[in-house]
Protein backbone atom coordinates (compact mmCIF):
# COMPACT_ATOMS: atom_id res chain seq x y z
CA UNK A 1 0.00 0.00 0.00
CA UNK A 2 1.43 3.56 -0.89
CA UNK A 3 -1.86 5.41 -0.34
CA UNK A 4 -5.23 5.50 1.63
CA UNK A 5 -8.39 6.91 0.02
CA UNK A 6 -11.16 8.28 2.94
CA UNK A 7 -14.80 8.12 1.26
CA UNK A 8 -18.02 8.61 2.70
CA UNK A 9 -19.23 4.59 3.44
CA UNK A 10 -22.47 5.76 3.56
CA UNK A 11 -22.89 7.39 -0.26
CA UNK A 12 -23.82 5.04 -2.83
CA UNK A 13 -22.04 7.06 -5.12
CA UNK A 14 -18.82 7.28 -3.28
CA UNK A 15 -19.00 3.59 -2.53
CA UNK A 16 -19.42 2.36 -6.17
CA UNK A 17 -16.67 4.31 -6.94
CA UNK A 18 -14.35 2.88 -4.18
CA UNK A 19 -15.18 -0.90 -5.22
CA UNK A 20 -14.61 -0.28 -9.17
CA UNK A 21 -10.89 1.07 -7.28
CA UNK A 22 -11.04 -2.30 -5.23
CA UNK A 23 -11.07 -4.70 -8.38
CA UNK A 24 -8.85 -2.28 -10.45
CA UNK A 25 -5.75 -1.95 -7.95
CA UNK A 26 -6.79 -5.10 -5.77
CA UNK A 27 -4.91 -3.55 -2.40
CA UNK A 28 -1.62 -2.95 -4.19
CA UNK A 29 -1.79 1.08 -4.45
CA UNK A 30 -4.69 1.94 -2.36
CA UNK A 31 -6.13 1.04 0.62
CA UNK A 32 -9.19 2.23 2.48
CA UNK A 33 -11.07 4.36 4.86
CA UNK A 34 -15.02 5.04 5.56
CA UNK A 35 -14.73 8.82 7.14
CA UNK A 36 -17.04 6.97 9.93
CA UNK A 37 -13.81 5.36 10.84
CA UNK A 38 -13.26 8.40 13.37
CA UNK A 39 -10.42 6.62 15.80
CA UNK A 40 -8.50 5.90 12.27
CA UNK A 41 -8.83 9.66 11.40
CA UNK A 42 -8.01 10.76 14.60
CA UNK A 43 -4.21 8.94 14.20
CA UNK A 44 -4.13 11.51 10.82
CA UNK A 45 -5.80 14.32 12.74
CA UNK A 46 -8.36 14.65 9.93
CA UNK A 47 -11.48 15.64 11.41
CA UNK A 48 -15.66 15.01 10.22
CA UNK A 49 -15.37 18.72 9.16
CA UNK A 50 -12.41 17.76 6.83
CA UNK A 51 -14.23 14.40 5.60
CA UNK A 52 -17.34 17.14 4.56
CA UNK A 53 -15.09 18.98 1.52
CA UNK A 54 -14.45 15.40 -0.36
CA UNK A 55 -12.79 12.45 -0.93
CA UNK A 56 -9.14 12.77 1.08
CA UNK A 57 -5.93 11.04 -0.45
CA UNK A 58 -2.79 10.43 1.53
CA UNK A 59 0.34 9.41 0.76
CA UNK A 60 0.93 6.83 3.54
CA UNK A 61 4.70 6.71 3.12
CA UNK A 62 4.28 10.95 3.58
CA UNK A 63 1.19 11.38 5.85
CA UNK A 64 1.48 15.04 5.50
CA UNK A 65 0.77 14.89 1.57
CA UNK A 66 -2.84 14.88 0.98
CA UNK A 67 -4.66 15.65 -1.37
CA UNK A 68 -8.72 16.59 -1.52
CA UNK A 69 -11.98 16.83 -3.32
CA UNK A 70 -11.18 16.63 -7.13
CA UNK A 71 -7.80 17.08 -6.71
CA UNK A 72 -7.54 13.74 -4.57
CA UNK A 73 -9.76 12.42 -7.86
CA UNK A 74 -7.01 13.33 -10.66
CA UNK A 75 -4.63 11.80 -8.24
CA UNK A 76 -5.90 8.18 -7.97
CA UNK A 77 -6.86 8.49 -11.75
CA UNK A 78 -3.42 9.55 -12.30
CA UNK A 79 -1.85 6.86 -9.81
CA UNK A 80 -3.83 3.80 -11.53
CA UNK A 81 -1.22 1.31 -13.64
CA UNK A 82 -3.25 2.51 -16.67
CA UNK A 83 -3.26 6.15 -16.09
CA UNK A 84 -0.59 7.54 -17.38
CA UNK A 85 -1.27 5.31 -20.91
CA UNK A 86 -4.29 7.60 -20.94
CA UNK A 87 -2.90 10.65 -19.60
CA UNK A 88 -0.14 10.34 -22.58
CA UNK A 89 -2.64 9.48 -24.77
CA UNK A 90 -4.87 12.36 -24.03
CA UNK A 91 -1.81 14.94 -23.96
CA UNK A 92 -0.68 13.45 -27.46
CA UNK A 93 -4.15 14.43 -29.01
CA UNK A 94 -3.96 17.27 -31.40
CA UNK A 95 -5.47 20.21 -28.81
CA UNK A 96 -5.97 17.65 -26.16
CA UNK A 97 -3.99 19.27 -23.14
CA UNK A 98 -5.70 22.59 -24.07
CA UNK A 99 -9.36 21.30 -24.22
CA UNK A 100 -8.47 19.62 -20.78
CA UNK A 101 -6.93 22.62 -19.02
CA UNK A 102 -10.33 24.74 -20.40
CA UNK A 103 -12.92 22.07 -19.60
CA UNK A 104 -10.95 22.37 -15.75
CA UNK A 105 -11.47 25.99 -15.43
CA UNK A 106 -15.27 25.48 -16.77
CA UNK A 107 -15.75 23.11 -14.14
CA UNK A 108 -14.19 24.74 -11.35
CA UNK A 109 -16.27 27.72 -12.03
CA UNK A 110 -19.44 25.33 -11.75
CA UNK A 111 -18.56 23.54 -9.21
CA UNK A 112 -19.34 20.49 -10.22
CA UNK A 113 -17.78 18.30 -7.87
CA UNK A 114 -18.55 20.07 -5.01
CA UNK A 115 -22.42 20.22 -6.40
CA UNK A 116 -22.18 16.38 -6.23
CA UNK A 117 -20.26 15.95 -3.12
CA UNK A 118 -22.91 18.03 -1.28
CA UNK A 119 -26.19 16.42 -2.54
CA UNK A 120 -24.58 13.25 -2.78
CA UNK A 121 -26.97 11.48 -0.61
CA UNK A 122 -29.93 12.78 -2.24
CA UNK A 123 -28.77 12.79 -6.01
CA UNK A 124 -27.20 9.13 -5.05
CA UNK A 125 -28.79 7.12 -2.16
CA UNK A 126 -27.57 6.57 1.42
CA UNK A 127 -26.73 3.16 2.33
CA UNK A 128 -28.08 1.49 5.38
CA UNK A 129 -24.72 0.72 6.92
CA UNK A 130 -21.03 1.85 6.56
CA UNK A 131 -19.50 0.16 3.71
CA UNK A 132 -16.18 -1.24 4.74
CA UNK A 133 -13.72 -2.00 1.97
CA UNK A 134 -11.37 -6.04 2.01
CA UNK A 135 -8.23 -3.36 1.61
CA UNK A 136 -8.87 -1.52 4.62
CA UNK A 137 -6.02 0.39 6.48
CA UNK A 138 -5.66 -2.24 9.67
CA UNK A 139 -6.20 -5.91 9.83
CA UNK A 140 -9.14 -5.63 11.99
CA UNK A 141 -11.30 -3.67 9.52
CA UNK A 142 -13.90 -3.04 11.83
CA UNK A 143 -16.15 0.66 12.10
Amino acid sequence: MNYCIIYDGNCNLCVTLVQLLEVLDQGKIFRYVPMQDEQTLAQWNITQQDCQQGVILIDANVPDRRWQGSNAAEEIGRLLPLGSIFLEAYQALPGGKWTGDVLRQVASHLRFYEQIRDHRYSLFGKRASTYQSAYCIDENCKV
